[in-house]
């Protein structure tokens, strides 16, 4: 219970004096009630004025209800539809007549907040004491990302070296967090670390060969209309590391615990042995895991992949938004395969050398206690 709490106490400290994305906007929380429609069409644009009662759930107008506007056109992408009884984010304006509100768009948190409690029930009802472990490293995650890294970016430190400070935290913490304080969870980590550092070396390669600019959607074009000065390319790369972490990660901790229990049941297997066995795990998982790696980037941009019906196969495929997906799609599979005999080797050599060094000084202070009793 120790080790729960001084974790728990740490990334609680990490949230409270990490620094943190500074929002120049405000917002509240409001809830429809009557809404009345107005058919403000311009020629052949339809547009419907939505005047609706919003009730200020919470500052220094809870209670209150105040008439808002919302318009409806024919862009499906920006319209917000408001039927009575949605809870509405509000942003909020200081006018001449005082706080002015204005609707953002739907409240949504409430669904996060639900699929997030039946994942945490469940990973704790199956996991046990290493599911709340998990619980605790994915918040560590969340927190370095959105705590550490994402100002780190903003104040102007180079993102690609942020990004590796940050997944060296992360995976620290989960490794040790999951698997204990260990030569297993060693190894997991060198082999995490080092298939992440040739994963961010093969970004930039691609990155330069490919003269890709870092522009691959509309997020990035609204962060440089806020941000010019970033660097576009390193927060590319940054992007490939950071979603090849978990499948890393994975694949590093899957092989270095199998070489583990290989070992505590047959001690006498040499090192060659040990790799072997971790490279026989390794080549079953890695297709799995590389297939899923590739699903993730390919449900990502299935959008973009469904304009290829109407464009030539050359030109699409060689736009940049889609050179950009399908090679992070490759380097971090190419992470994942490098991972397995890196940390085959690692935890190999480790966890037999660990050993048989515990045991070399368990001999030693049993000697060492035969000859004071000798002496005395």
């Amino acid at each position: 219970m120790k080790k729960i709490f001084f974790i728990i106490t740490g990334l609680f400290l990490l949230f409270i004096f990490g620094t943190s994305v500074n929002a120049d906007e405000t917002f509240t929380l409001g809830r429809a009630h009557d809404i009345q429609y107005e058919d403000i069409s311009l020629g052949d644009t339809p547009q419907v004025r939505q005047i609706i009662d919003v009730e200020i759930l919470n500052g220094q107008d809870k209670g209150n209800t105040y008439k808002l506007e919302n318009i409806i056109g024919s862009n499906p992408y920006y319209d917000i539809h408001v039927h009575p009884k949605d809870k509405l984010l509000l942003h909020t304006e200081t006018g001449e007549t005082g706080i002015e509100y204005f609707i953002a768009d739907l409240y949504r948190m409430n669904v996060l907040y639900f699929l997030a409690g039946i994942f945490c029930i469940l990973v704790i009802i199956i996991g046990r004491l290493k599911g709340l472990f998990s619980l605790v490293s994915i918040a560590a995650t969340v927190l370095l990302i959105f705590s550490v890294l994402c100002p780190m970016i903003l104040a102007g430190v180079p993102p690609l070296a942020g990004t590796i400070l940050v997944c060296l935290l992360s995976t620290v913490i989960t490794m040790y967090l999951v698997g204990g304080i260990n030569s297993k969870s060693t190894s997991a980590t060198a082999g995490t670390v080092l298939s992440l550092i040739v994963a961010g070396a093969a970004s930039l390669l691609t990155i330069k060969f490919a003269k890709l600019t870092g522009f691959s959607d509309e997020t990035t074009l609204y962060l440089y209309s806020s941000h010019p000065e970033l660097d576009f390319t390193s927060i590319t790369a940054s992007v490939i590391i950071i979603a090849a972490l978990g499948a890393v990660m994975d694949i590093a901790m899957s092989i270095a615990s199998t070489v583990n229990e290989i070992y505590q049941t047959n001690k006498s297997l040499t090192v060659k042995e040990l790799f072997d066995a971790g490279m026989n795990v390794g080549r079953d998982v890695i297709g799995t895991m590389a297939n899923t790696l590739i699903l993730v980037y390919m449900g990502g941009a299935l959008p973009l992949l469904l304009l290829a019906g109407g464009i030539d196969a050359y030109k699409f495929f060689n736009l940049n938004a889609v050179v950009t997906e399908i090679s992070s799609a490759i380097i971090g599979s190419i992470a994942l395969l490098l991972c397995v005999p890196i940390t085959a080797i690692i935890s190999a050599n480790l966890i037999k050398f660990t050993d048989e060094k515990l045991k070399k000084n368990a001999i030693i202070e049993v000697e060492d206690m035969i000859k004071g009793e000798i002496n005395d």
